[in-house]
């Protein structure tokens, strides 16, 4: 059961270096005059390169929760459901990117592929459910992160049945209807896979710090009801431009700006954690997790202004969107990510040399994150000026104009892939190096 969540944890870091490859041969794309089709084409890449950081995000989360719930209890039973789920997981992943490969597509935005293969996707998710509950058991006191895994994969399975409903032809036959449950599935899924991610965050916070206590405080499931509130109410800011009923727009405005509850929080723990930066600052876990801490500042504050309606009705179809959702895929979740796995593999520098690479890879990673962001922001202003009509240029005079911005984008991009991979790599070969997996919990 124990190397199952490892193989987890190896598939996600392949997941998450092809997501970067493959997302550095999509920006390629945008200086190609004449498009290519096949694999190598745009329409092939973009889902090669969502699916892949997306289902390597969610691995990861599974795997990681495999790891630390493994000592709970050990049984026949637990170890059915861990290679039950296990093979359908393999399954899915192959049958994900056979389609991609072979140009089967058939679904919506996100989720492109045969709609079959969602299948075990789905049975993989109830089956991990049960495994979790099975080995985490009601008998003693829930820490917060407890509450937030079983919160990510009960909502994940209630989402991903939304996600489908498109296959009835009620439903697609609808087309308000059809449009406003998968742009509401989309942040839905998200906010699901969130809670998994930032409950491996508690867990590593608390594990580090050594202060168990802050896991069972009011003041953290305090924040846990709040991101869950937002998990279940906050994506109406996705469909502001649909003519759905007007409280749910209102609703999800004034759910969106809860999240400032959240930002100031984060604010008053710069405070307390400048002073923990001297002693924690060259362990790697802690260093990934501060860089996960200042992104979400960064990204909560970009998705704050985008939920105003004034606001959104500018950014909504631009690069501006696609900036917050690599803010959040590479910024914090892939952060959260890379810290869990330096916690788990645990490699070790050998020589100062390598601790000073590391160092300097680090801060090349955090630099290039914010300077690939700004590039994408500043072609979203450029495409949000043509898209209000505040110019008379035509879309591919429009388009011309950002060469600037998307050269710069291309660069920082092919860095950040380069630099992060380099991370990437290293823990995906220290984890075959290690023979026992005698992780501390």
């Amino acid at each position: 059961m124990r190397n199952i969540g490892i193989w987890l944890i190896r598939i996600a870091l392949l997941l998450l270096l092809a997501g970067l490859f493959f997302g550095h041969l999509a920006s390629e794309s945008y200086r190609i005059t004449e498009p290519k089709s096949g694999v190598m084409g745009f329409l092939s890449l973009r889902p090669l390169h969502v699916s892949s950081a997306y289902l390597g995000i969610i691995t990861a989360g599974l795997g990681f929760l495999t790891l630390i719930i493994q000592k709970k209890r050990t049984s026949q039973f637990g170890t059915f459901l861990q290679y039950i789920h296990f093979t359908l997981w393999i399954i899915a992943l192959t049958g994900i990117f056979y389609s991609y490969f072979t140009g089967d597509f058939g679904g919506r935005e996100y989720w492109e592929f045969n709609p079959v293969w969602a299948l075990p996707i789905f049975i993989s998710f109830i089956v991990f459910l049960v495994f979790y509950i099975h080995q985490i058991g009601f008998k003693v006191k829930w820490p917060v992160y407890y509450w937030m895994w079983l919160t990510g994969l009960v909502f994940f399975i209630f989402t991903f049945i939304e996600n489908y409903l498109w296959i009835f032809p009620y439903f697609r036959e609808h087309f308000i209807a059809d449009m406003t449950i998968q742009w509401k599935v989309n942040g839905s899924l998200v906010g699901a896979i969130n809670q998994i991610i930032y409950g491996v965050a508690f867990y590593l916070m608390e594990k580090i710090s050594g202060d168990e206590k802050s896991s069972y405080q009011k003041l953290s499931f305090a924040m846990y009801f709040l991101g869950m509130f937002n998990l279940m109410f906050n994506w109406g800011h996705h469909i502001y431009l649909l003519p759905t009923e007007k409280y749910i727009h209102y609703i999800a405005y004034a759910v969106s700006m809860t999240e400032w509850i959240i930002l100031i929080r984060l604010f008053y723990k710069w405070s307390q954690q400048i002073k923990e930066n001297k002693q924690f600052y060259y362990f790697f876990p802690y260093r990934f997790l501060m860089a996960a801490d200042y992104w979400v500042t960064i990204n909560l504050s970009l998705a704050l202004f985008m939920s105003i309606p004034a606001i959104n009705l500018f950014t909504h179809g631009t690069h501006i969107t696609v900036a917050h959702a690599m803010g959040t895929t590479i910024g914090i979740n892939t952060m959260i990510i890379i810290a869990a796995a330096f916690y788990f593999i645990k490699p070790t520098f050998n020589n100062s040399k390598w601790k000073q690479f590391g160092t300097i890879t680090f801060w090349l990673v955090q630099g290039t994150l914010f300077l690939f962001l700004s590039s994408l922001i500043g072609m979203g202003i450029h495409r949000a000026i043509w898209q209000a009509g505040l110019t008379s240029e035509s879309f591919s005079k429009m388009s011309s104009s950002s060469e600037n911005w998307v050269l710069l984008f291309i660069i920082f991009g092919t860095i950040l892939f380069l630099s992060m991979g380099t991370f990437i790599v290293y823990l995906f070969v220290k984890s075959w190096k290690k023979n026992k997996f005698d992780f501390p919990y």
